[in-house]
């Protein structure tokens, strides 16, 4: 072992992995760990609420390099759980960096490490699945390590903590449409995309009573992107089947999982999950396929939409997991993957687009 290291990974078969710490020195953390295939966008990975309580493994090798830059964030307050890389960069080159990633993560008490043999950790999340893993000083013990992570609670209650504490607007100059996003811990990058399609949007928490979302008199429903196990949140399952059919309703992510469980779907837990900008999805409708942002750890059970109103409009073609779905007499789709995609790939912003011709068509009808 280098005597430079000074931080050590411990996952939950006693596997371990040293390296150099970063950022805060809040330790040790327990989390689950997952990788992500992403090039470029760490700051967007970093402030992406769906990564609450998760120690995210880079395996681009270079992180750090450009910095961080004021108008990147998707959340307010990250709430990732440890950030875990090859080679990270203290020394940014952007004339758009602000500090650096290491005084983010110091600012909201984000633990990361560097110097890990990132291509041999992924290669054993791949192979074994997602874990939990404690990240702590280099002199804790294996068995102090195992005991701290048996000894520590899996969290039930992500979306509660990551989701608006009230409503708050987001207006659009020369507004057509108002739409209430329903925030289970949402990218800001879809607001944006929103707000540059001309709609007013209202953000509500994710336990929003459905007679005040109905109160806004909205044009469209969104359901938003999130952290956890879907079937955690009981309160938004309720108030989507309840809302089911009054609107257009567009999800995303964790948005697409809780339509499927609001209609009777199921949805199971991934091996490793999909995780990074380069997923292949195909659209059945047209054939084309499309490369893709992800993030998320479960995904619909097909089958479980027999009997339901649903219907699979795309697929991924990796594992054959379900990537969309489309009611079409109810005026309800939603996608397993991040259209609104912050770098990017930029194949699936016409998705937003659709939900815009949803709600025209829907206002059309009713003034007519």
């Amino acid at each position: 072992m280098d005597e430079s290291y000074d931080r050590k990974l411990i996952l939950e078969d006693g596997t371990v992995y040293f390296g150099k710490g970063f950022g805060a020195d809040k330790l040790p953390r327990v989390c689950e760990i997952v990788f992500n295939t992403s090039v470029v966008g760490y700051q967007e990975i970093v402030s992406d609420p769906s990564y609450t309580d998760q120690a995210v493994v880079m395996t681009y090798p270079v992180i750090g390099n450009y910095g961080i830059a004021d108008g990147d964030f998707e959340t307010k307050t990250p709430t990732i759980g440890a950030l875990i890389v090859r080679d990270y960069n203290d020394s940014p080159s952007n004339f758009r960096s602000a500090q650096t990633l290491s005084e983010l993560l110091d600012e909201y008490g984000i633990p990361g490490v560097s110097e890990v043999d990132t291509r041999m950790l992924t290669r054993s999340i791949r192979d074994v699945g997602s874990r939990r893993v404690v990240i702590c000083d280099v002199n804790t013990s294996v068995e102090e390590g195992l005991h701290l992570i048996e000894e520590t609670p899996v969290p039930h209650d992500a979306v509660k903590r990551v989701s608006s504490k009230k409503k708050w607007y987001s207006r659009a100059p020369h507004a057509r449409f108002n739409v209430v996003a329903i925030d289970c811990g949402m990218k800001l990058n879809i607001v944006r995309n929103l707000n540059a399609r001309g709609c007013d949007v209202t953000v509500v928490p994710f336990d929003t009573d459905v007679k005040e979302i109905e109160k806004a008199r909205p044009d469209g429903i969104f359901l938003s992107n999130g952290p956890g196990d879907p079937e955690d949140v009981t309160k938004t399952i309720a108030t989507v089947k309840a809302l089911y059919g009054k609107y257009p309703m567009f999800g995303i992510c964790l948005g697409h999982q809780l339509i499927a469980l609001s209609q009777g779907g199921h949805t199971y837990k991934l091996k490793f999950g999909h995780r990074g900008g380069n997923h292949p999805v195909k659209n059945l409708a047209t054939g084309k396929i499309e490369m893709t942002s992800q993030n998320h750890s479960y995904a619909v059970v097909p089958s479980s939409l027999d009997g339901t109103s649903l219907k699979v409009t795309h697929v991924n073609l990796l594992d054959g997991t379900v990537e969309g779905m489309e009611d079409v007499a109810h005026k309800v789709f939603s996608v397993q993957y991040h259209p609104e995609s912050a770098p990017g790939p930029q194949d699936s912003g016409y998705l937003f687009d659709a939900f815009i011709r949803l709600m025209e068509v829907n206002k059309d009808a009713q003034e007519n």
